[in-house]
């Protein structure tokens, strides 16, 4: 038998490769910096970045999915997925806060005791942001009470996620 890969599936992983070396594409300057080691992949990806024509755009990401091939992509892998899961968790955060700001506002103390209970804590800084809330008089002020609300939760709400990640 022959233990060779065959050709469609040398395709396939190179077309993985490629894919995942788009994906890096779109990181920032200090991300690449941190995800990457080879210097000529980071040089192309950081080439690609700035290159405005489809077809040149496409033969870099080629490049790069070439380029790809002579490194250990799972820790590449690893990463972006660290990268992904982040950017999930304050999605979530961001999703949380608003619910939270809108159940305050509509509601009473009875709101507010209920975050408290959930945050396990009470917050003095959110107590006086619910009260200029609920004095202000004008749509303006109301609007700008309310943001101030919604950042304090989301403080809180993000001080909890990441002490929650450091004691994992």
């Amino acid at each position: 038998m022959n233990s060779k890969p065959s050709k469609s599936a040398l395709k396939r992983e190179y077309l993985a490769l490629q894919t995942l070396g788009e994906r890096l594409i779109a990181l920032s300057a200090q991300q690449l910096a941190d995800i990457v080691a080879d210097e000529r992949l980071r040089d192309a990806v950081v080439t690609a970045k700035s290159i405005t024509s489809r077809g040149a755009l496409r033969r870099q990401k080629q490049y790069i999915g070439r380029l790809m091939r002579d490194v250990d992509p799972e820790p590449i892998r690893a990463a972006l997925e660290a990268l992904g899961s982040g950017a999930r968790q304050e999605k979530t955060v961001f999703r949380q806060a608003e619910t939270w700001r809108d159940r305050i506002s509509a509601g009473g103390d009875a709101e507010l005791a209920a975050f408290f209970a959930d945050l396990g804590h009470d917050d003095e800084a959110l107590r006086r942001a619910v009260a200029a809330l609920r004095a202000a008089v004008d749509d303006k002020t109301r609007k700008q009470a309310k943001r101030r609300v919604f950042q304090e939760i989301h403080k809180l709400l993000n001080e909890r996620m990441q002490s929650r990640a450091s004691s994992i």
